[in-house]
């Protein structure tokens, strides 16, 4: 029952880790460009739906607050930080420190205000209620496996089918021919954050009403989403999905032969070997897509 009681959380830890990555790995695969600052995106979100639940101005206003607020945080962040960086030629490694700087402005900024100590969003679908004997789930954790379905029913829809999915598959590959065609590639980067950064807004109000958030939240955040990117395959939203479910599962189960504090060992465990025997991943690709 243990076995089942892991599994379970671990489906719902993955369905989170999975959304939050698939995020990042539309973003860099659309735009190249290392959006290490998308753990920021995630407090931000998740903050935001915080202070408007316990500001009591209820359910649909903080989500309204969260989704606004990622979209606009990662607009602004490609309009006045990437974009600018690029149009002068910057590295790679460029947009990786101001990126990473940024993460680390918003960790401190939101420490400030809201502390650094653990806070949780408070709802009664958060309590575990015995659905047979010895096993217990909270009525979230099967919100947070739909909302994962749901998603990404919709972005494998709109990828696969509309003009912009295409475009945003393209641009990877050549931004001079997504010119040809009469399209904007800057616009085209902007809808890749836009997405990218709504993808995040479940995850982030789930996690406040269930593991709880902190400032420094991020950084897990943006280490896993790297490393599901890194193990389902550079390009792939596909191969993401699959290896965020793994690592959240794979974490959750370790605890039958592992201490807790282990348990994020077991991710990179998995990651370095992806690494080794299989660099392209779950579903890789060449870089070149």
């Amino acid at each position: 029952m243990l076995a089942l009681q892991l599994t379970i959380t671990g489906l719902q830890t993955g369905a989170l880790y999975a959304l939050t990555a698939v995020g990042f790995s539309l973003i860099f695969g659309s735009t190249r460009i290392f959006h290490f600052a998308h753990g920021a995106t995630f407090i931000i979100a998740a903050y935001l739906f915080y202070y408007m639940n316990v500001s009591g101005y209820g359910l649909i206003a903080g989500i309204a607050a969260a989704t606004a607020g990622a979209i606009a945080f990662g607009l602004l962040l490609n309009r006045f930080v990437y974009v600018p960086i690029q149009r002068d030629e910057g590295s790679f490694f460029t947009v990786f420190v101001a990126s990473f700087g940024i993460g680390i402005v918003v960790q401190n900024v939101v420490g400030m205000i809201f502390g650094r100590g653990y806070v949780t969003v408070s709802t009664p679908l958060s309590f575990s209620v015995e659905i047979m004997e010895g096993l217990y789930v909270a009525p979230i954790a099967w919100i947070s496996m739909l909302c994962a379905a749901v998603f990404f029913g919709i972005l494998w829809g709109f990828l696969k089918y509309s003009q912009m999915g295409k475009a945003l598959r393209a641009l990877a590959d050549n931004p001079e021919l997504v010119r040809v065609f009469g399209l904007n590639p800057r616009f085209i980067a902007a809808s890749a954050f836009t997405i990218g950064s709504i993808l995040v807004v479940p995850a982030a109000i789930i996690s406040g009403a269930t593991s709880g958030l902190n400032p420094a939240m991020g950084h897990h955040v943006m280490l896993i989403s790297l490393a599901a990117t890194i193990v389902g395959g550079i390009g792939s939203v596909p191969g993401t999905l699959l290896a965020g479910l793994a690592l959240g599962l794979a974490e959750s189960l370790a605890l039958l032969y592992v201490d807790s504090q282990w348990t994020e060992a077991v991710t990179f465990a998995i990651l370095f070997l992806f690494i080794i025997i299989r660099p392209s991943g779950l579903l890789g690709r060449s870089a070149a897509h």
